[in-house]
């Protein structure tokens, strides 16, 4: 009968210190031009590169603040707990069922909150922000891997189906966010009435 797995997720626990670094960095770097841009509404953000490929539209957008205060702010404090779960698992630190399924469910939240902002802004605001993008490749491989290690460890519980099923998934987790990304790319290419708007001011 399958049990739960017992290794030290050693993969696991450097690409989530790898992801927390990438993703605080993203985070810190859209917080600075943000206050750049409120000291001077007039400036433009150093990841301005085009109409398209621009930090400035998102962050001046209420998607860029949707729960009162800028984004990137959650960025700050969020993926520190990747990074302090990583380090702990190197460390040889053993969590609780409850605390896998806490920190799934906070990556959940990520990934879902992700997917949103990235239809909105392809949608609705037409453009590419550079430093969210770099976001959004850290966060959608973290929450597969977060996902298929909490599997595998009995934090969904100890169904043998289950546990037989996710042993060998963390190998598919690269493919996954591969096809995650590609079906991104797609989706810009479909909708492209938002991105001429902002071009030719249709």
């Amino acid at each position: 009968m399958p049990e739960a797995s017992t290794r030290r997720p050693v993969g696991l626990a450097i690409w989530l210190i790898l992801a927390g670094i990438i993703g605080w960095y993203a985070a810190f770097s859209l917080t600075v031009e943000r206050f750049h841009l409120l000291a001077d509404p007039n400036a433009t953000a150093s990841c301005d590169f085009s109409i398209l490929v621009q930090c400035t539209a998102n962050l001046q957008s209420w998607q860029g603040s949707v729960f009162g205060f800028p984004n990137p702010i959650l960025g700050l404090t969020g993926w520190v707990a990747p990074i302090v779960v990583g380090v702990a698992l190197l460390a040889g630190a053993r969590f609780a069922r409850w605390f896998w399924l806490l920190f799934w469910a906070g990556m959940l939240f990520a990934f879902g909150f992700v997917i949103w902002l990235i239809s909105q802004s392809l949608f609705v605001l037409g453009t590419l922000c550079p430093w969210c993008m770099v976001t959004w490749s850290v966060t959608i491989p973290t929450f597969y891997a977060v996902t298929v290690h909490a599997m595998r460890s009995g934090a969904f519980g100890a169904s043998p189906g289950l546990l037989r099923f996710s042993q060998g998934l963390m190998r598919w987790v690269p493919l996954a966010t591969i096809v995650s990304y590609g079906i991104i790319v797609i989706i810009a290419q479909l909708a492209p009435t938002r991105a001429l708007t902002n071009i030719f001011g249709l």
